[in-house]
């Protein structure tokens, strides 16, 4: 019978695998390179199997290190998880947030449901609404948070990413050659008209609106449809359809941030950790640094 897998092992594992050096990762850990060796031979000794290779120049991960590197970080992610579970203060009171559609399916759902199972004594309550109800919702004292579009560069509240409004077309259906232009837009939008539609008239784009939606998924309906092309957030378009860029002659629409607007009424220790969890939940589309 086997001996199971310690956790302290995984994670001196993994700190070796991003390090590619026992020394570099014996120094991030705080011990001993003989002490990290003895480690990772004791977890290969336990396995049954060679996880790193000896190059010259430090280590490489064979190909079961490489099968063991998404388990190691899904047990560790877990036991993290749970110990700052555990060790939080129990928080209670009321959270009001509200959020785009855009993120509706996406980027929040993991983020709201992760802090109601860490505190089941909140009540949160989600608005999905667009960004100038939300805000107007902020200044009433309506909301708690709320993440917004900022395309006009207000500087107000944290900047989360930036996620560019693009012109989207189906793979299937290539409408965005059709003249004129068959377009998706939103009902009574100011944003599509000095936006989406005006990106559009500074080309000399023919176009036609074909869809007119309330929300973003009655536009993706219309994009899968065939019905039209249409501008989305890049980081919601849909499977089977692409971005337009300029090699197809379409302009970009605009760089809108997505800005963490907090209320000015009230705040609560509720409030700054959904915050902060929030924030976690968007760090996947931080754009790297250019170099």
């Amino acid at each position: 019978m086997q001996e199971p897998l310690e956790s302290d092992l995984l994670r001196t594992f993994l700190v070796v695998a991003e390090t590619s050096n026992f020394s570099a990762a014996a120094q991030r850990i705080g011990r001993t390179q003989s002490a990290v060796s003895t480690q990772i031979k004791r977890l290969e000794a336990a396995i049954g199997e060679t996880l790193f290779e000896r190059v010259a120049r430090g280590v490489l991960l064979t190909r079961q290190g490489i099968q063991l590197v998404p388990y190691a970080r899904r047990v560790i992610d877990l036991l993290n998880e749970a110990a700052a579970t555990i060790r939080s203060k129990p928080l209670d009171g009321p959270v009001r947030i509200g959020i785009p559609e855009e993120y509706s399916q996406t980027v929040l759902p993991a983020a709201l449901a992760a802090f109601a199972v860490r505190h089941p004594a909140v009540e949160v309550t989600v608005s999905c609404d667009y960004t100038a109800r939300n805000i107007a919702a902020l200044e009433r004292d309506e909301l708690d948070l709320a993440v917004v579009f900022d395309w006009s560069d207000q500087r107000k509240g944290e900047v989360l990413c930036i996620d560019p409004t693009v012109w989207v077309t189906s793979l299937v259906h290539r409408l965005h050659d059709l003249d004129p232009l068959p377009v998706a837009t939103y009902r009574n939008s100011t944003w599509s008209r000095d936006f989406a539609l005006r990106s559009l008239e500074q080309i000399g784009r023919n176009y036609r609106i074909a869809f007119i939606a309330d929300t973003g998924s009655g536009l993706k309906n219309a994009l899968t449809a065939g019905l039209a092309v249409t501008t989305l957030s890049r980081s919601s378009i849909p499977p089977g359809c692409r971005e337009l860029t300029a090699e197809d002659g379409f302009p970009p629409v605009d760089s809108s941030k997505v800005v963490l607007r907090r209320s000015t009424f009230r705040s609560s220790e509720a409030v700054r950790e959904l915050a902060e969890m929030v924030r976690e939940a968007f760090q996947p589309m931080v754009a790297p640094p250019i170099a």
